[in-house]
């Protein structure tokens, strides 16, 4: 990378393979510090949400207020614990945040994806947030069809909400690329694993080889 970022963040919705690029990340370069998720920054609201019934807090009884600044108050956290001169591997970055609780508003509030983003952002404001390069992740550049992909890969059929929650969290995802809200995309439709690493690689300006350095 030409100039070293404070952070860099892979995004994407569920099953697209945001985990498993950050752990190949981390092994190629000893000045990314794997950061993981927020809530393993700020364990104690994220552990009483669940002590119930998750889902119906998360899409029921939860305000849109409420997640949204749980999900900021972890992410300032997360960036927090960044050690000096190291660049923090962010597994969904702010924009991924503010995509779940926009969709999650959508489908509780029964508000449009222009309402809702709109509502989040709001509640968001100008908070300040250190550099960060964000690759947004994309089963396929349809909403539909990446859809479609990822409920596959899940090896059980999601239920209740969740499925109108996943459609419109992909519609939003690609709502945001379209508005230029992430560094970059990369289109992972009928690609290998090893192929969008290296693109993922490629748009970070890693070397192909790891040799020590982010050069």
């Amino acid at each position: 990378m030409a100039q070293v970022p404070d952070f860099v963040s892979l995004n994407g919705p569920d099953n697209v393979g945001k985990t498993t690029h950050l752990v190949r990340l981390a092994e190629r370069w000893d000045g990314f510090q794997p950061l993981g998720a927020v809530h393993e920054h700020d364990p104690e609201p994220w552990a009483r949400a669940a002590a119930g019934d998750y889902a119906r807090w998360w899409f029921e009884t939860s305000t849109t207020v409420e997640l949204t600044e749980m999900l900021l108050a972890g992410h300032a956290k997360r960036a927090a614990a960044r050690e000096a001169g190291r660049t923090g591997l962010l597994d969904r970055g702010l924009s991924m945040l503010l995509a779940v609780a926009t969709a999650t508003c959508v489908v509780k509030d029964g508000l449009t994806v222009g309402e809702a983003f709109k509502t989040v952002t709001g509640i968001a404001g100008s908070r300040a947030t250190a550099p960060e390069v964000s690759i947004l992740l994309l089963p396929s550049l349809d909403a539909e069809r990446s859809y479609a992909i990822t409920s596959a890969r899940e090896g059980r059929p999601w239920t209740g909400i969740y499925p109108a929650y996943q459609k419109t969290l992909h519609a939003v995802l690609l709502h945001q690329a379209e508005h230029g809200a992430y560094t970059a995309v990369v289109d992972c439709e009928d690609r290998s694993l090893d192929d969008v690493h290296s693109d993922v690689v490629d748009r970070l300006g890693l070397s192909p080889l790891s040799d020590g350095s982010p050069q």
